[in-house]
């Protein structure tokens, strides 16, 4: 009685915050390689579900296909997204083009979670090497931007550019000039490093730090923090992160195509003391199996403590095609369903596992 009661308070509780909430609006997100392709549609439906996130210069150079594949990195053991950029022809979008653009957003299209608001904590954890003799513009060479959105949103918040020097440089930049630090540019050249950044949003006195240290050796290469700055200007209504190349052609003799290797973008509105923590990364394992000679399909997963799950069928357009499993109570540990087959077409699908606290997205191709 007991629990058929508890069960009635928490799909009652469930139901009014759906009302609330976007479907999607979750603490964390994960996006990682997986290798099968359909890359921009699995960066997509972890950005921007249903939406576009990938600025590319396609429209200028469709015969390379999409700028951003996925490869298998020796050095990690796991497949990575590969950015290029070619001197000639990119472009910034057929837009601008003394510029050229490969990056990865979220924007105003994107869940809630993933964009930062007055009085907001997020946290943002990314890995990402540049091959050896990378060759960065003496004008801007960026590789990551925190940007704003609405009023003065022209210029980023932060920037980590490389750029051409006489010792090459990676540079912290702050509102687009204020520099807060640099480093030899080549302590990343060949080199895994993973970056732990810390954005607390305010307008006069925000919070910000960033890490960075080496994955194979753990020595930090660049650190820096600051308890008292702006974090989003006051006509600002919210920032969200950026990652890839965004370089200027201005000085394109100093240039050369590149490839610069990204992967585990995590955003995370937690304070740091949730960076770390494994509920998302431990709700990993997610499967399902498919017979076409049986009638079923078999879900599997781990849960690392006892959690309130949903699973949800999504077309290559973010649109919901079938709920397999609706805000359901579960306990910790390794769960395996048997799922009624769906009458699917031929196409690449998203299985989502989601739930307060995690969400993880698979690919599946019928």
């Amino acid at each position: 009685m007991f629990k058929s009661k508890l069960h009635i308070i928490i799909k009652l509780t469930l139901m009014l915050l759906s009302t609330i909430l976007p479907q999607y609006i979750l603490s964390q997100a994960l996006l990682e390689a997986d290798g099968s392709g359909n890359t921009y549609e699995l960066i997509n439906s972890i950005l921007a579900l249903g939406y576009d996130a990938v600025e590319n210069p396609e429209c200028v150079h469709p015969e390379f296909g999409r700028h951003i594949t996925e490869v298998w990195d020796a050095d990690l053991n796991q497949f990575v997204f590969e950015f290029n950029i070619h001197v000639t022809p990119d472009n910034d979008r057929c837009i601008n083009f003394d510029r050229q653009r490969m990056e990865i957003k979220t924007y105003a299209a994107s869940p809630d979670n993933l964009i930062g608001t007055t009085g907001e904590t997020i946290a943002y954890k990314w890995k990402f090497k540049l091959p050896a003799g990378f060759q960065p513009s003496s004008n801007f060479t960026h590789l990551h931007q925190i940007k704003a959105v609405d009023g003065s949103d022209d210029m980023p918040i932060f920037t980590l550019t490389a750029r051409k020097k006489t010792i090459n440089q990676l540079e912290l930049i702050h509102n687009n000039t204020n520099k807060l630090a640099t480093v030899d540019l080549s302590l990343f050249e060949g080199k895994w490093v993973e970056v732990n950044e810390l954005i607390k949003v305010d307008s006069i006195h925000g919070t910000y730090s960033i890490v960075i240290k080496n994955v194979a050796s753990g020595a930090t290469i660049l650190s820096y923090s600051n308890n008292d700055l702006m974090t989003i200007r006051s006509d600002n209504s919210f920032i969200r992160p950026k990652w890839g190349i965004y370089r200027s052609l201005l000085n394109s003799q100093d240039l050369r195509d590149e490839k610069v290797r990204f992967n585990s973008f995590y955003i995370n509105e937690e304070p740091p003391t949730k960076l770390n923590s494994t509920s998302l990364d431990n709700a990993t394992n997610l499967k399902l199996i498919t017979n076409n000679t049986q009638k079923t399909w078999t879900l599997e997963y781990y849960l690392p403590k006892n959690d309130t799950v949903s699973v949800d069928i999504l077309n290559s357009k973010g649109i919901l095609i079938k709920n397999l499993i609706d805000s359901e109570v579960q306990e910790v540990g390794k769960h395996i369903k048997q799922i009624e087959k769906l009458n699917l077409r031929t196409g690449l699908y998203f299985v989502n596992l989601h739930s307060p606290k995690f969400n993880k997205t698979i690919k599946l191709i019928i």
